[in-house]
């Protein structure tokens, strides 16, 4: 039994279906994720990832089903979409300034109070340094750790995440992906992910559900031991690769 049913179900998607015009986009769609743990979708470009999370952040509607969401969502897209004439620390709060405080009487919350409220994150995520410079002035890397921290300051409860890196170079990513763990290591948000990239669903995931091409439907679920995710057991990992390699 997956010892994460103990915890809460934060995600559930139940035979979920959607046409385009009478093309078939999504079939059957059952995905479950738990409290704290990173679940990644993976699949070829195009087969219907991107559907999936705009379904569940209810941007567009499915044509039957049921989905429950337990807990506030935030969507982070691979591009960081970060304003170039804010700063760090202004882009970082931007949601905060968004949003309606009961303690202002409905009023915005002032961007001073903002950017107190997001400064104490800055060095969990990497950024300390960085409150003061422009998108310009950094790398990929380090754009994406700001949208990032964006992302989870909108929603530190559930997160999506639609190939976060799959911009950046390999060498980048590797990085960046290690950087997650990290984070995600210190605090306790469920995520998500989307991806093509077989070896990070594997290093970054705790589960992996597997779709096909359109129409997608769920090919497979697997439970990543991350004991295994090292090179003093590369048998086993090139096993799984090949497993998944199998089914797309």
């Amino acid at each position: 039994m997956n010892s994460c049913q103990n915890r809460k179900l934060k995600i559930d998607i139940k035979n979920v279906n959607k046409s385009y015009n009478e093309v078939e986009v999504l079939k059957n769609i059952s995905i479950n994720v738990y409290e704290g743990e990173i679940v990644s979708i993976l699949g070829p470009s195009g087969c219907g990832k991107s559907t999936i999370f705009n379904i569940i952040s209810n941007l567009i509607d499915y044509d039957s089903g049921k989905i429950n969401i337990d807990g506030k969502l935030s969507y982070m897209y691979q591009k960081d979409l970060l304003l170039p004439h804010k700063n760090i620390i202004d882009n970082v709060s931007l949601p905060l300034t968004l949003i309606k405080e009961k303690s202002h009487k409905n009023k915005f919350l002032k961007k001073k109070e903002a950017r107190k409220k997001v400064e104490k994150y800055f060095d969990i995520f990497g950024l300390t340094g960085y409150e003061n410079k422009y998108p310009s002035e950094l790398s990929g890397g380090m754009k994406q750790r700001a949208n990032f921290l964006r992302t989870f300051v909108n929603s530190n409860d559930i997160m999506l995440l639609d190939e976060p890196f799959g911009a950046l170079d390999s060498i980048t990513k590797a990085s960046m992906q290690k950087w997650l763990l990290e984070v995600k290591s210190k605090v306790n948000s469920t995520i998500l992910l989307i991806t093509h990239d077989i070896d990070e669903a594997i290093n970054l995931s705790d589960r992996i559900y597997v779709i096909s091409k359109k129409p997608a439907t769920i090919k497979d679920e697997f439970i990543i031991d991350k004991k295994y995710c090292n090179d003093d057991n590369l048998e086993k990992i090139i096993k799984l690769k090949k497993d998944i390699i199998s089914l797309l």
